[in-house]
Parts: structure tokens; sequence; C-alpha cells
């Protein structure tokens, strides 16, 4: 086990129940806020955006709204948010959503002090690599799902269509200053959503277990998470009013934005950037669930990391595993529980005739995370889970 690790996080995290009631006793980053949420209704209809708004005005802070963020944001609309932030004298962000708006909340940040596109400042794919030249505006992040983590750091997933890329961006300048974490606010997503959001932190976990370098913390953090989302998710899909399911898996996604840092993610995660960058409707769980058993199969069958899978099983309630090949039962029941265990790749556009596409923009877009797998993973390995996930 590695027992070295760097660790440096400037958030002030408030998480529980009720939390939310807790914005207007803070301390805040600034004096104007660009207010960022979904283009959706959720965030009005539940009524977490007035709620947010009476925070921001007890803290004595202004606001403007931007509400033009979609799933799988894109490079345009990210400008265009900078842009927002710069006319109307913002000089902090308050990101309340789920992943989508919290990911783009730093790029959002970075663009509104920094000149130029944001491509420019991405590392990987068609991205100039620049560094970045001023720190990004301080960011709130509020999240009102438990699937990203993102909340607890600097970095996000953002889309060009134009070179059909997604690729993360990020800085450890742009991590929250203050995260609410607030499971209330997490009851009204729907129990579709619920599984896919789920999974993504799940797999976040199991990612940095099988990754080559986790080390004694995020292993241990990483853990704990695992457990509390394979006990508690198929109760949050099938009640979403089950406060006690919502704490549980909001924790274990909260905790996945920690031990990224501590530990990269694999291929798992680029694979799947890959997918949703060819085809922008598939939600971005959806995606991992589709290929994640064949996805371990392939360590699983190469041994190379057997510890780490059993651990995992054990951790996921079968407490007898003794051999790595449990993880992938105890995933496929976990899956089954949940109901996402007949996703369909078909039924979002994709052709088997793609797979070595999708393998080859996975490691053009992300190619740092197939330095974090446990063996070696090359293109014609990762067509290959892709042809076996294929339906």
């Amino acid at each position: 086990m590695n027992m070295s690790f760097n660790f440096n996080n400037p958030t002030n995290l408030l998480f529980g129940v009720g939390t939310l009631n807790k914005l207007g006793e803070q301390r805040l980053p600034g004096k104007k806020a660009l207010l960022l949420i979904s283009n959706g209704r959720s965030t009005r209809e539940n009524g977490y955006l007035d709620r947010t708004i009476d925070g921001l005005t007890r803290a004595g802070a202004e606001y403007v709204i931007f509400d033009k963020i979609m799933e799988n944001p894109v490079k345009e609309v990210i400008m265009e948010g900078a842009k927002h932030a710069r006319e109307n004298q913002c000089d902090f962000i308050v990101a309340l959503g789920g992943g989508a708006v919290i990911d783009s909340s730093a790029a959002i940040a970075a663009m509104a002090t920094n000149d130029g596109d944001l491509w420019d400042y991405v590392f990987g794919g068609t991205g100039k690599c620049q560094p970045l030249k001023n720190n990004g505006l301080p960011i709130v992040a509020i999240a009102t799902t438990s699937g990203t983590g993102s909340e607890m750091n600097g970095f996000g997933v953002i889309s060009n269509l134009e070179t059909n890329e997604k690729i993360g961006f990020g800085d450890p300048c742009l991590t929250p200053v203050l995260a609410i974490v607030d499971p209330e606010l997490m009851t009204t997503v729907p129990p579709k959503y619920t599984a896919y959001q789920g999974f993504d932190a799940l797999f976040h976990n199991t990612e940095v277990m099988m990754s080559n370098g986790v080390n004694v913390m995020s292993e241990a953090l990483a853990l704990s998470a695992i457990e509390n989302i394979a006990k508690y998710l198929p109760r949050a899909v099938k009640d979403g009013k089950d406060i006690e399911a919502r704490e549980h898996i909001a924790y274990g996604s909260t905790m996945a934005g920690i031990t990224m840092q501590l530990t990269s993610t694999t291929a798992q995660h680029s694979m799947e950037h890959s997918m949703s960058a060819y085809h922008h409707n598939l939600p971005h769980g959806a995606g991992l669930i589709m290929i994640s058993y064949e996805f371990a199969k392939f360590f699983i069958d190469k041994h190379a990391c057997d510890g780490q899978f059993i651990k995992m099983a054990k951790a996921m309630g079968k407490q007898d595993a003794d051999k790595p090949e449990d993880f992938l039962t105890a995933l496929k029941r976990l899956q089954e529980e949940c109901g996402v265990d007949s996703l369909r790749m078909s039924d979002y556009g994709f052709d088997k005739s793609e797979c070595m596409t999708l393998a080859v923009g996975a490691r053009t877009m992300q190619g740092g995370l197939f330095l974090a797998n446990p063996c070696e993973f090359t293109d014609e390995d990762c067509a290959g889970v892709f042809e076996r996930s294929y339906r």
C-alpha cells in the first residue's frame, strides 16, 4: 500500500440535512454572485432557487442568474456564462445544481478572468494546453444531486461539439471555497437519474480502488463510500423521499470528490466521455453503467489487482468474497436492484462499428487516465471492452 499522498483542499464543507438554511450565515467570497442553474425547471419549481436567493440576501450579497447550463455542458455556453459574469461585474459564482452546473462553474470562473477561448486552456485533444494566467472567480457550490463530487474539487468536464470532444478542465485554484451538500435537495431527483448519478459516484470510488496510484487515505475513503452507496442506492431509487438513503448516497458522492484528488480515476471515465462526446444525448452515469462490467472483467481476467476487487466486493455486501470475480457478482446484483441492468448502447444511437473510434477518442481526449490503469490497456483492449458491452 502506498503510504504517500498529497491532500490540499480549501473547501469549507457544510454537509447534512438542512445545511442550505445556513447559507445566509456564511462569510461569502464576494458581493455580487453569478448564480448558475440549469436550463431545466426543477431548481425553480422545488424552491431551491428561492431558498438560495434568500440565503444570499441574508448574507448581504447581490446576484444575477445564468440559467443555460445543460446536461453534458458545452463550450459555447461556458463562454456565454463568463461574458455574463464580466458584463454584470460579478466577483464570485454560486453554482446551484448537479454535476453539470458545478462542473460548468469551474470553467466559467476561469474564463471570467482570463482572455481567449476555453479550449486555449484545455489539456488534451485539440486543446492548446495554456496555463491560466489569472485565478478564477471564487466559487460557492450547492449540490442538488449525488454523483460527481465536483463540489470538492476544481475540475469539470466540458464538451466541444465542433470537434466531438469531451475533456476534463480545471485547476486547483478553481476549487470551491464553500460547498453545501444538503440531502434534502436531492429528494426530488427522479429514480432513473438517482441511479445514474449514484453509479457515477460509485465508479469514481471503484476506479480509485483499481488505480495504480491508490494510497492508504484514498482507499479508506473509497471503501467507505462504496459501502454506503451499495447499501443505500437501491433504497434511494425505490423511494426518493428516503432521507436516510439520500444522506448516505450524498456522503459517498462527496467522498469521491476527495478520493479523486488523492488518486486518479481510470480509463473507464475516459471511455464514457468519448461515448457521450460522440452521442451527446447519453447521460454520463448511464454510459458508465453500460461498460462497467466488461471494464472490470478485463482487469480481473488479467489478475491486475485481485485484492482490490475482493475488498470492494466485501464493501458491497458480499462478506464471504474471496476471489476478484465476486466483485462482478456484487456489481451485477446492484445494477439489477436499481433497474439499470438492461441499458443498451444501441438505444442511444451507437453502432458496433464505432468501437475503435470510441477507443481512440478516449485516449486522445483523456489519455492521462489510461496511465492510472492497473496494467496495460491498449486501444485494441479498449475497443474490445466496448464491443463486449454493446447491446
